[in-house]
């Protein structure tokens, strides 16, 4: 019988929630902070990751969570992390984060702790960062926890501040002729929250980038389109593959699992159960915070911040 994620929460939480990406918001940098995103060929770049989470077909609980680091401009894997999880909480707009942000900073802090060499100078998330309802998205949230730089890659146009899928959008689209074609996606105040990529020649729907965090959006608009193969980002594209492979493999799941079925799937707090182990809640580990006063914030803003969200993920 398939297992069903919880039901909403209470709007206490959802005030808390509000509050701590009110006070994170603070904390996120637009602008570059590494002297590879100020080259055009991006020299220094050598590590790009990218996290994904996918879910068993039929199950809203159920989940496998996966960070991967590509080498670049290569574009192949050097370290991959795919873990089952279990899922509680239910999927409510403009809160991605507190649902999946918890269990793929623990990816992060794994990495970091066991394989430090290979820790990606920048990841891709698959979902929006200040192209949001609140100006802090899921690629936001990640990138301020762990201070690394981060960029959104949606596949969906986020309708906020007045931006549609409509009729003059679509015909906007339709002029991106050749990969690496874009154009702003200015809202009705006036403010460029992201921009609308062609990232392949062949794609036919645009992708959707945002800044995270640590990143200008002329930069992260560039190595977008530098990690596509095809049209989704190279590093998101293999965490995908690789986490729906896992669960076929781990579970035994006959056929490929839906792709990125409806966010009502998704949920916050996982437990650890990589291939073998018991289910045994995992305990979240701090994200290291780095001592760069003055990008981002003090490192002491940076703490306060991050212990109190790691305290709102313990909602349910």
């Amino acid at each position: 019988m398939a297992r069903k994620a919880a039901g909403r929460p209470p709007e206490e939480t959802l005030s808390l929630w509000k509050r701590e990406q009110a006070l994170l918001k603070t904390l996120v940098v637009d602008r570059d902070t590494e002297a590879w995103q100020r080259d055009p060929a991006f020299s220094g770049l050598q590590r790009v990751g990218g996290v994904d989470v996918s879910f068993v077909k039929g199950d809203s609980v159920s989940a496998c969570a996966s960070l991967v680091v590509l080498s670049y401009p290569e574009l192949e894997v050097m370290y991959e992390d795919c873990r089952m999880v279990s899922l509680t909480a239910p999927y409510v707009s403009g809160f991605l984060a507190f649902r999946e942000v918890p269990f793929l900073v623990d990816a992060v802090q794994q990495l970091r702790e066991k394989e430090p060499r290979l820790m990606p100078q920048v990841l891709f998330v698959d979902g929006n960062g200040v192209l949001h309802h609140r100006g802090f998205g899921v690629a936001c949230h990640l990138g301020v926890v762990t201070d690394l730089p981060c960029i959104g890659v949606a596949k969906k146009l986020l309708q906020v501040d007045g931006l549609e899928n409509n009729a003059l959008h679509k015909e906007k689209i339709r002029l991106l002729k050749a990969g690496g074609d874009s154009f702003p996606l200015m809202g009705g105040s006036g403010t460029v929250l992201g921009m609308a990529l062609k990232s392949h020649d062949h794609s036919t729907k645009p992708l959707y980038v945002s800044v995270g965090h640590k990143m200008s959006l002329e930069a992260a608009v560039r190595l977008t389109h530098g990690c596509c193969k095809f049209r989704i980002p190279e590093p998101v594209r293999q965490a995908d593959i690789r986490s729906r492979d896992y669960i076929r493999r781990t579970l035994g799941v006959q056929g490929a699992p839906a792709l990125r079925p409806e966010r009502s799937k998704k949920a916050q707090r996982p437990k650890a159960c990589p291939q073998g182990a018991s289910e045994e809640p995992a305990g979240l580990s701090l994200p290291r915070v780095h001592q760069d006063q003055g990008v981002g914030g003090t490192s002491e803003r940076r703490m306060e911040a991050t212990q109190s969200w790691l305290g709102l993920t313990a909602w349910y």
